[in-house]
């Protein structure tokens, strides 16, 4: 099949011995013959769009346009874009595969979206890929849905012009690779917040020290949202938009200030 993008960066937050990361380079490689890849030397997630403004950068080499960075995937499509691939910048930029989904509030918390959300900042068209992961606490995870349908979603994408305010939001469900999907396009879902707990442990020394964790519970999904999309089975394209602006209370605002 004919390659659509000349070039592509590859980044995630799960660092650069991920699994997931290399179902991304699967992907990119069926778009493009030029993939490049730059991503967190150590695991990230939770980094959110942050920058290492107090601690300098390092970048370690690790194969044929392959790159660590000791930072944030923020960092990482920084460095690209800004420094090593300035003067031939990326097409196209890819930020996964994630181990586990990045649906309602996640894409807050979540080092992946932030990569996507970095080539945006840059103008470059952007898609966040993630994998969901079971209720069932196994921890199986099955890359192989983003590596089966990953590229073609991409390349439906890439044939719609769409501003270069947004990014694309893509979640892989649960379920077997041959097992038929739908795509959905869907809208930021919101889930309970009492999900996510800190959980108290205690160390040799007998202090405490806390762990984050989710409940496993079942989860009340608004209708035509991400969550419901997973939820059921299918995959998710979410649009997200970088302005964050509240439009119909600035105009109330405008009123009470002006």
């Amino acid at each position: 099949m004919t390659k659509l993008v000349k070039r592509i960066l590859v980044t995630n937050d799960d660092g650069i011995n991920a699994p997931g990361l290399k179902a991304a380079i699967k992907i990119a490689n069926e778009l493009s013959d030029d993939v490049w890849v730059v991503a967190p030397m150590e695991e990230k997630s939770g980094a959110s769009h942050s920058l290492s403004l107090t601690q300098p950068l390092r970048l370690i080499k690790k194969g044929a346009k392959k790159y660590a960075v000791t930072g944030t995937p923020t960092d990482c499509v920084m460095f690209a874009t800004r420094h090593m691939l300035r003067e031939d910048p990326p097409e196209l930029v890819i930020s996964g595969v994630n181990f586990g989904q990045n649906i309602a509030e996640d894409v807050s918390y979540s080092g992946t979206v932030a990569g996507a959300k970095e080539g945006t900042v840059f103008g470059i068209p952007s898609v966040a890929l993630s994998q969901a992961v079971g209720m069932d606490a196994s921890g199986k995870i099955r890359f192989e849905v983003g590596v089966k349908h990953g590229a073609n979603i991409i390349r439906k994408l890439l044939k719609l012009d769409w501003p270069q305010d947004t990014l694309m939001n893509v979640n892989f469900p649960d379920i077997e690779p041959d097992k038929p999907c739908n795509v959905r396009i869907t809208r930021q879902g919101k889930r309970d917040a009492r999900i996510l707990c800190l959980e108290e442990r205690i160390d040799p020394r007998n202090n405490s020290y806390y762990w984050y964790d989710f409940k496993r519970e079942s989860i009340n999904a608004g209708k035509g949202t991400d969550i419901e999309a997973i939820l059921e089975g299918d995959i998710s394209i979410t649009p997200l938009k970088m302005d964050h602006t509240d439009t119909g209370i600035k105009k109330k605002l405008s009123a009470l200030f002006g």
